[in-house]
């Protein structure tokens, strides 16, 4: 399946874009209703235990600090963000972007809760779906929404990207006929590009 670089780019922009309201979600738990979210420093010292051989933990916390691991937690947490967002890119095509709708990215947004839940939990040392978490019930509903909130975002994101490719020529920096043209390829009406430049040129 061919991707337009175009589409990884956008892919890329939805990504960081879904990334940060989820983040902003967690901010909102934590101050509102005092519920922790994942320190993304055990995430970096998760992947700096790798190098020696250590992929699974008995308890992250228990495990020796490493340098940079919040940095590097920051920096996989945002890559994987933006991953996941381009394999739905690639999952959904062009046609998507050109029209996002709600329930796809939904559904999708839903469906990632399955790497935490059977494979970054069980290794961190938290359990299949948090089951060795302090609260179990609380922190498997905590990922179900955060990912939903991922996923919803993924879809505002996506209506921000388009609204700025449709619009991003205005007012004034493109004429009407390049403007045309975007729409066209936009919404995958029959003209053009070329047809549209052509009747332009032919009417001048």
């Amino acid at each position: 399946m061919a991707v337009d670089t175009r589409d990884v780019l956008v892919g890329i922009v939805i990504g960081i874009g879904a990334t940060l309201v989820m983040d902003l979600w967690n901010l909102f738990l934590k101050r509102t209703f005092k519920i922790q979210s994942l320190n993304y420093c055990l995430l970096g010292r998760w992947l700096c235990h790798m190098p020696s051989g250590t992929f699974r933990h008995a308890s992250i916390g228990a495990a020796g600090q490493k340098p940079f691991e919040c940095t590097v937690g920051w920096i996989a947490h945002y890559s994987i963000g933006v991953t996941l967002a381009l394999v739905f890119v690639v999952l959904v095509s062009s046609e998507w972007l050109a029209r996002p709708t709600l329930l796809p990215v939904l559904s999708y947004g839903l469906g990632t809760v399955v790497f935490p839940f059977f494979v970054l939990q069980p290794l961190l040392g938290l359990g299949v779906a948090s089951s060795r978490a302090h609260n179990p019930t609380q922190a498997r509903l905590k990922s179900l929404m955060t990912h939903s909130v991922f996923g919803v975002e993924l879809y505002v994101s996506g209506l921000a990207v388009r609204y700025m490719v449709r619009w991003g020529g205005r007012p004034g920096a493109v004429d009407g006929l390049t403007q045309r043209c975007r729409y066209s390829e936009i919404h995958s009406t029959e003209d053009s590009c070329d047809s549209l430049r052509g009747s332009g040129s032919s009417s001048s």
